[in-house]
């Protein structure tokens, strides 16, 4: 699935489901990375593309839970 762009045009009601996907999408990529390193079947090459879609996801994470919490100011 690829990342919105423009968050501004969405509701806050689809930001938080996105969310919630995004946050699932990364922990299972963590899981995956997770798997793969305890068998030893992974290449250097499959982990380190797991990693950065999971740093991917991350940053995306990050980005919509800074538009959905209100800013305040001390």
């Amino acid at each position: 699935m690829n990342a919105p762009t423009d968050l501004s045009m969405k509701t806050d009601e689809v930001l938080r489901v996105e969310l919630e996907v995004f946050r699932r999408q990364h922990r299972d990529l963590d899981e995956a990375i997770q798997a793969l390193h305890d068998k030893g079947t992974a290449d250097q090459l499959t982990l380190r593309r797991l990693k950065k879609e999971k740093l991917r996801l991350k940053d995306i994470i990050r980005l919509i839970e800074d538009r959905l919490t209100p800013d305040i100011i001390a």
